[in-house]
């Protein structure tokens, strides 16, 4: 058992996903996650050692749900008891202009995390949760709110602010707050320690089924493609990225969608489901390299093409803000998994001096690996994500 840890909470809509860390070393201790709060039935996963529990129960509620998840550790270990809990982190997706780095939960920062749900309407609730029940259940131990927008709150105003009438976009806070702002500043940090360097002009490319991109200059933000919410931006699993707005008023006039219709068509039902009928990249690939459906092929692959198209156009506007480039990471579940993805996009940058390394770049990447060749303009790296890591580390601030 470590002689500390920390817990680290992601509360959804439907879920808690846990996982007690050791900050020093990153080791994740025991994880797991329930899944289906609120249906007839719920699902338990936890992960200890080599022992992995799966359960099937009743979770009507989070509250339920969190109480399940004292349970489990107790009698699946480890002892939360003897884990010597430092804190308690937090993911929250919406912190607005109010935080600018993790923030000690008290009623007041509850009740701003509360102001800021019109921002992060299926998130920013559901973290909620997550945190009353845990501060209930848990009150002997410090609880800490890690934003998913801090790291973006040190953007400059040239990129934060939409050209929009001021008073409209001040009034009801409308501006570019970024996301998946843990992951960019984790990786970023990393990647300066890696090589050496703090004055790095570094892009960072977090693509999952959620995808966002980073400008990093001398550490600091300077740029990123998230925007009011998480559907700016890049192409997405199951987002469009960025998109004409007035489109939003043509589907209202000519196909009488509501407001609502067009939300859930831009955010659930378009980016490569959306093109492909599949938003798992691995399921993408697998249409396109299917000959016995060659139409379904020929769309899938159009559709990797604006997927890829869409990274081209921010790297090179980035490349463009930092003055230069000096590293370009891939991060999360296809930056760190997906090689063609980053093959295409490397040699889409050949006329640039960048050059993939075929061999390095072969194959899930568990360890961070630089993938470039030796005399590339640009050093590609592969850095996995630890968000987890990083919420541990900003809740300490407050032990």
């Amino acid at each position: 058992m470590t002689s500390s840890s920390v817990l680290v909470i992601n509360s959804g809509s439907s879920s808690i996903k846990y996982q007690l860390v050791d900050p020093e070393t990153g080791d994740a201790i025991a994880k797991g996650i329930v899944e289906r709060i609120g249906d007839t039935m719920g699902f338990i996963k936890h992960e200890y050692g080599d022992a992995v529990t799966e359960e099937e129960i009743p979770v009507p509620d989070h509250t339920v749900g969190m109480r399940e998840v004292l349970r489990i550790f107790d009698t699946e270990g480890p002892s939360l008891a003897e884990a010597h809990i430092l804190a308690v982190g937090h993911r929250v997706v919406q912190g607005g202009r109010y935080f600018d780095g993790p923030a000690l939960i008290t009623d007041e920062v509850r009740n701003l995390i509360e102001d800021l749900c019109p921002l992060a309407p299926l998130h920013n609730p559901a973290h909620l949760k997550g945190i009353d029940v845990a501060r209930e259940l848990m009150p002997d131990v410090p609880h800490v709110a890690v934003f998913d927008t801090a790291f973006f709150q040190q953007l400059p105003d040239k990129a934060a602010l939409y050209a929009l009438e001021t008073e409209t976009a001040e009034k009801y806070s409308v501006r570019r707050y970024g996301a998946h702002g843990t992951s960019h500043q984790f990786v970023s940090q990393e990647i300066s320690k890696m090589l050496g360097r703090d004055d790095l002009k570094q892009i960072v490319l977090h693509l999952g089924n959620g995808a966002s991109a980073s400008a990093v200059k001398n550490g600091k933000p300077i740029d990123t493609s998230m925007g009011l919410t998480p559907l700016e931006g890049l192409m997405m699993g199951t987002r469009t990225g960025d998109i004409d707005p007035a489109v939003v008023f043509h589907l209202q006039r000519v196909a009488g969608m509501s407001v609502d219709e067009v939300d859930t068509l831009f955010n659930k039902k378009s980016g490569m489901k959306g093109m492909t009928g599949e938003s798992d990249m691995r399921s993408v690939w697998g249409v396109i390299n299917n000959t016995s459906d060659p139409e379904a092929s020929k769309r899938a692959r159009t559709a990797m093409d604006v997927y890829i198209n869409r990274l081209l156009k921010y790297v090179g506007s980035y490349a463009a803000e930092l003055g230069g480039l000096d590293v370009i990471t891939f991060t999360a579940g296809i930056g760190e998994n997906d090689d063609d993805v980053r093959r295409e996009l490397a040699e889409a940058l050949a006329p640039f001096g960048v050059k993939i390394d075929v061999e390095a770049n072969k194959g899930r990447v568990k360890e961070p690996r630089i993938v470039s060749a030796p005399d590339s303009a640009v050093t590609l790296v592969v850095y996995p994500t630890n968000e987890e890591l990083a919420i541990a580390r900003q809740a300490l601030t407050f032990a």
